[in-house]
């Protein structure tokens, strides 16, 4: 699915439950050479080394560094510091302050909140691109993820706002980089329950509602797998005319209308 010996750098890393460490660890199994990034060492120690999942061995094993996406000296250094070109680079990277920007009420006064939460979560992914793109001497491919944004859910708000925005990102940098043979896409997950996951208000309802609506019976709880699959697909060679591309990995609930009949349930 993608080439042995390649170097991907995998951005957004958080636990061993986490799409990002999915994704890096079906790119390892496929041969390539995965670099993780945490926000901070601080976040490291909280989140990816209290991981009761992984034994000490697998964790000192992976090849992770601190990349803080606001800051773009640290991103530039980032891919300045990797040996070599890079073939693709995952943007599993979001942010809302669930406590201003989430929740029952949509209107807020918190704009500062806002402007961070759209920094990170949309314009951070035009950041990367910029600094990965010399590094990317041999083209590759930029994946990011989303969430079904054509709709609004309870809850979710802002970073619905937000995820609209970072498709539309994707769009303008796959234009952008096309003459670079860089391709650009989003992968949009249906929920997935992850530590991030589990700090967006109502996210459990939005669980209940694909299991409600997926043809394709979807399952918050071990979908890491297949949403891994798809930004492999999207970072290996089999997809060099694809770009600019919003792939929806929810099981079918983003094409459908309402909820599923009991005679269609498998």
């Amino acid at each position: 699915m993608i080439e042995s010996g390649k170097t991907f750098v995998v951005m957004g890393l958080l636990d061993a439950d986490s799409i990002a460490y999915a994704i890096g660890k079906l790119l390892e199994s496929f041969g390539g050479k995965v670099i993780y990034t945490v926000q901070n060492e601080r976040m490291k120690k909280i989140f990816f080394d209290r991981s009761k999942k992984l034994e000490a061995d697998e964790k000192a094993s992976l090849d992770i560094r601190f990349c803080d996406i606001t800051k773009d000296e640290e991103v530039e250094a980032l891919f300045q510091g990797i040996e070599g070109s890079v073939a693709g680079v995952v943007h599993s990277i979001a942010y809302s302050n669930p406590k201003t920007s989430l929740g029952e009420e949509f209107h807020t006064d918190a704009y500062e909140d806002l402007t961070n939460g759209f920094r990170i979560s949309a314009v951070s992914l035009a950041t990367v691109a910029r600094y990965a793109q010399p590094k990317m001497t041999e083209g590759g491919g930029i994946v990011a993820l989303t969430f079904s944004s054509q709709l609004a859910f309870a809850f979710y708000n802002w970073m619905g706002v937000n995820k609209a925005a970072l498709e539309a990102v994707v769009r303008g940098l796959a234009r952008r980089h096309g003459k670079e043979g860089i391709r650009v896409n989003a992968v949009s997950a249906g929920p997935v329950f992850t530590i991030a996951a589990k700090h967006i208000p109502g996210f459990e309802e939005l669980g209940s509602t694909w299991a409600k609506s997926s043809p394709l019976n979807w399952d918050p709880m071990t979908a890491q797998g297949e949403v891994a699959g798809a930004a492999a697909f999207l970072l290996g060679p089999y997809s060099k005319q694809i770009t600019g591309q919003t792939i929806h990995v929810d099981g079918g609930a983003s094409a459908v209308g309402g909820e599923l009949m009991d005679y269609e349930r498998a």
